[in-house]
């Protein structure tokens, strides 16, 4: 087989899941969400239903503070970067020495600043999860 135009060997345009029938009718229905620059639902319930006139803006950080606020001890500060830190160190990383979180930090790929905070913790020590570490690095915790 040969590739033609932006075809690869032994591929082909249409779906082998329908038939070419099948595969235009599909096509024709998704037209108006592609195209429309409206709502393409049928039923009115299912549509989104506007904010009233008078409600406040939906804000996920409302006047910078935390959605839920913040654990008793602990400031929106210290939830972050708790936050953060786990973003980038998976369950399976723990129990570990600070050298090995750094190295697992940089396997995930974390941001110069993560991998800068895991450096500053005590050599010698092990941690079994991500709260041994940020109170290790001095961020307050919940009470």
């Amino acid at each position: 087989m040969t590739e033609s135009g932006n075809q690869f060997a032994g591929t082909s345009e249409r779906s082998t899941k329908h038939s070419p029938r099948v595969d235009d009718e599909l096509e024709h229905e998704v037209q108006g969400l592609l195209k429309g620059e409206r709502q393409t639902r049928a039923e009115e319930w299912r549509e989104v239903e506007p904010s009233a006139e008078g409600d406040p803006d939906v804000d996920a950080d409302p006047s910078g503070t935390l959605v839920g606020g913040t654990p008793v001890g602990m400031d929106a500060d210290a939830v972050e970067a708790r936050a953060e830190l786990a973003r980038w160190l998976d369950r399976a990383d723990f129990p570990s020495a600070g050298a090995a979180l750094v190295e697992a930090a940089l396997d995930h790929r974390a941001p110069d600043a993560i991998v800068a905070e895991l450096r500053r913790l005590p050599e010698g020590e092990t941690y079994d999860r991500i709260g041994d570490v940020v109170r290790a690095l001095g961020y307050p915790t919940e009470a």
